[in-house]
């Protein structure tokens, strides 16, 4: 992978945007994992790419056991300031998580799988997962036009972002990429989510993004003074919604 897109070096110095600003997951994630998936307080969870902990806060707070697999320093440290006692951080990669075989009822990658080597981390997260065990990926998946504010912010990430084609989760979150992954057609279930940002939100959200230009980049001023045309001609009440898709694929790996 070549170096600007390498996930454990990328967001370090976006922690605290990333912390602040990007989304959560819905808790209708847990209410479809305990219905068709059988998940319980006692369910072993190995969070992969864990971040700052976003998806693994969700689990810890219905009261599973949770390992955060997160090579990113910064981040990892981030996800290790949540006060849960039954979190356990490791400094590993979805291709060599460290943890031991035929341990884990469930490997999740939420906002992370498109950074993971799929040939390599296939057949890890095949030797973690106890017979049975069940793979789910989630991706708050943020809309590009249901509104006019989300066109225009899509088309500012495109005039602006560094890389963003290349660094965009879609490139991966593609119905044949998710098969070939699982061998076999996993399930899929949709959830709305929802921010509402003033424009000081606004712009941690867009510098919590690993291919928005931060401060001392050519584009930087510029992309801001972009932003804040875009919010002030979108504005209600002086906020703006970042609508997404939570998307959840599950199942069993083939």
């Amino acid at each position: 992978m070549p170096n600007e897109l390498n996930p454990t070096t990328r967001f370090s110095s976006r922690v605290d945007n990333y912390v602040r600003y990007r989304p959560g997951y819905p808790l209708e994630v847990i209410d479809l994992l305990r219905q068709e998936c059988g998940l319980t307080k006692d369910s072993v969870i190995a969070d992969i790419g864990s971040g700052t902990g976003k998806l693994s806060e969700l689990f810890l707070q219905t009261g599973c056991e949770v390992f955060g697999i997160e090579p990113n320093k910064e981040m990892r440290e981030a996800g290790e300031r949540m006060d849960f006692f039954n979190f356990t951080s490791i400094d590993g990669t979805a291709e060599a998580t460290t943890l031991p075989a035929l341990s884990m009822d469930f490997v999740t990658a939420g906002q992370a799988f498109h950074w993971f080597d799929h040939k390599q981390c296939r057949p890890e997260f095949v030797r973690i997962l106890k017979p049975g065990g069940w793979t789910v990926i989630v991706w708050n998946d943020r809309r590009t036009g249901s509104t006019p504010f989300l066109a225009d912010y899509e088309k500012l990430m495109h005039d602006f972002g560094t890389d963003y084609k290349e660094a965009c989760h879609r490139r991966t979150d593609k119905p044949e990429v998710i098969e070939k992954f699982f061998g076999t057609p996993p399930r899929f279930k949709s959830f709305y989510n929802v921010q509402h940002f003033d424009f000081e939100g606004l712009k941690g959200r867009v510098l919590s993004s690993s291919y928005a230009p931060e401060a001392g980049h050519p584009k930087h001023e510029e992309m801001l003074a972009a932003l804040k045309e875009i919010f002030d001609a979108h504005q209600k009440n002086g906020t703006v919604a970042f609508e997404y898709d939570t998307r959840v694929h599950y199942g069993h790996l083939a």
